[in-house]
């Protein structure tokens, strides 16, 4: 994976600005923050998205993001709330395809956020939405 850049962070051939580190994931600053304090997580091991993602790696790297959200609360970068985001896929937002985890720290009007269709606010009849839950279930595992 040396074409990687969160490889190539990993091994050390590109430099981070590190925020936490142990043998399964890392954590470090963004370099081109939604805000400042934005902070990426990543397995140190190569998956490219979260269906490649190991569940217990997976876990643990929510777990390290919680940490590091709950760090930039009590930091001095201006932050109001935070978003533990992830990007799965190109039509998603995904531009590095490595997994990781996005910790944005975030503040009224501060230009960031999500933008809905025009039919956000319409509610979907109960038939369909049972229709697709049936669908995902049957999906689960496998």
């Amino acid at each position: 994976m040396t074409e990687c850049i969160f490889c190539r962070i990993v091994s050390g051939e590109l430099p981070s600005s590190t925020v936490y580190e142990d043998d399964h994931v890392l954590a470090f600053m963004d370099i081109q923050p939604v805000n400042p304090g934005h902070v990426l997580v990543i397995p140190k091991e190569h998956a490219a998205d979260l269906k490649d993602l190991d569940p217990h790696l997976g876990g643990h790297l929510f777990q390290v993001g919680q940490q590091v959200a709950a760090a930039i609360r009590g930091a001095s970068v201006l932050s109001e709330g935070v978003n533990l985001l992830v990007a799965d896929g190109e039509a998603a937002g995904q531009e590095v395809f490595h997994m990781h985890l996005h910790v944005i720290p975030r503040f009224a009007n501060d230009g960031f956020g999500f933008h809905f269709s025009p039919h956000y606010h319409d509610q979907t009849e109960r038939e369909e939405l049972d229709r697709i839950a049936e669908e995902l279930r049957s999906n689960l595992g496998g």
